[in-house]
């Protein structure tokens, strides 16, 4: 029984890494078809192609839809999707530890190649097709306002913060990180000469602190 046992647990781990393994290959072989063709124009059986895979029929087992595809392409390669992959462990973190966190992961959008093709090639294709502004926007942009609503809403518990409409405070905050995110991107004659990216963090979020800061009655 012992015997048998282990073989099990050994076929299994087996089993479990040969998973891993092909998922990373179908992500690697998405991530070069996005980057090269667009949401739109990228196809499954041209991942299938990429990957090596002897059916195209191998990546819906992992990935239900070419979204979901895309989705977990997003999530490997953004920084900030990663940072909001397990909000939990932000929660109860201070917000002068979590807020620059948060403001870095969006500014290294643009120090990740990676990050940096899908970023340049998805933002114009997102203004054209409604259905990538809602991959993006709706989805990705959504999930992370929704983890700075969270958090915002659990430092007002502790009396962090004074009280405040959250999604305003969030939609704020990321706002605030959209300038020096847009110079590095698109416009470098946005960054002021000198402006580094933690002299910004450390700028937008003393403002706005300072403006959450709870009054004395209050505390």
């Amino acid at each position: 029984m012992d015997e048998r046992h282990e073989r099990s647990e050994q076929h299994d781990r087996q089993e479990g890494q040969e998973g891993q393994d092909r998922q990373r290959q179908i992500l690697d072989a998405a991530f070069e078809e996005f980057a090269s063709q667009g949401f739109r124009g990228a196809t499954i059986k041209r991942i299938a192609q990429r990957a090596k895979l002897a059916s195209q029929a191998l990546i819906y087992w992992y990935f239900p839809t070419k979204e979901a595809l895309f989705q977990a392409v997003l999530g490997r390669h953004l920084p900030i999707a990663q940072i909001v992959s397990d909000p939990a462990v932000l929660l109860d973190r201070s917000p002068e530890e979590v807020l620059p966190l948060l403001a870095r992961a969006y500014l290294e959008m643009a120090d990740r190649p990676a990050a940096l093709r899908l970023v340049r090639l998805f933002a114009p294709e997102a203004l054209r097709r409604p259905e990538v502004a809602d991959l993006l926007g709706g989805r990705v942009i959504g999930r992370v306002l929704g983890v700075i609503e969270a958090y915002l809403t659990r430092q007002i518990e502790l009396g962090r913060l004074r009280p405040h409409d959250v999604r305003a405070g969030a939609r704020a905050f990321v706002g605030m990180t959209l300038p020096q995110l847009g110079g590095k991107l698109f416009l470098p004659a946005l960054q002021a000469e000198g402006l580094t990216d933690d002299a910004y963090v450390e700028a937008i979020v003393t403002i706005f602190l300072r403006g959450l800061q709870p009054d004395r009655a209050e505390a």
